[in-house]
């Protein structure tokens, strides 16, 4: 495993931690505060603020991870239909523009952070600096931009006649098997397909 490859699983582990951890810190805290503020009449003045960041990071770290898990909408009609060489131009032309636009968020995000911590904002409720929570739009669109590099890399060593040209049923339907999914079917729908 090259280095490159060490990195990127780092980050998407960092990226996948982040991105549970705030969901989960995010529902859990919404959920205590709800309870304190209907049952005790009393509410923490600062959760929905930190829930907010808590989703914040959690969404923007999670969108760093589906360019690792190509999870991300995507309109392939047009990729499907393309001879593999043209196939491939397009992946790439998509994924060079992408990586322009995750590194210009990454890079302005950047400023913006050091604008924020030149003008010493503090949050209203949590009392912290706010580049600290802004800080999420630079470090995980940098997260992407080095995922996204990767997959260019990767790209430019494939072959075209070896990048896979499945739409997302197919990729789905082969990752089950179609054993599988007829009992998935089967499961969720009672049997009704097949009275």
């Amino acid at each position: 495993m090259g280095l490159l490859s060490k990195i990127i699983n780092f980050l998407v582990g960092i990226s996948k931690f982040i991105t549970a951890f705030g969901i989960a810190a995010g529902v859990a805290l919404a959920f205590v505060n709800v309870v304190a503020r209907y049952v005790f009449e009393s509410s923490f003045t600062w959760a929905g603020e930190l829930t907010i960041y808590l989703f914040l990071w959690s969404t923007f770290f999670g969108a760093a991870y589906c360019f690792k898990k190509d999870a991300h909408i995507a309109v392939d009609v047009f990729l499907l239909k393309a001879s593999p060489k043209l196939a491939k131009f397009l992946i790439l032309l998509t994924l060079f523009l992408s990586l322009i636009f995750v590194g210009a968020i990454s890079f302005y995000g950047y400023k913006y952070v050091l604008l924020y911590i030149d003008l010493g904002e503090m949050s209203v409720d949590l009392d912290i600096p706010l580049w600290i929570p802004f800080a999420v739009i630079p470090i995980s669109f940098g997260f992407s931009a080095v995922i996204l590099i990767e997959k260019i890399i990767t790209t430019l060593k494939t072959p075209a006649n070896k990048l896979h040209k499945k739409s997302e049923a197919e990729a789905i339907l082969e990752e089950m098997g179609s054993e599988q999914l007829l009992k998935e079917v089967h499961k969720k729908t009672g049997g009704m397909l097949w009275a």
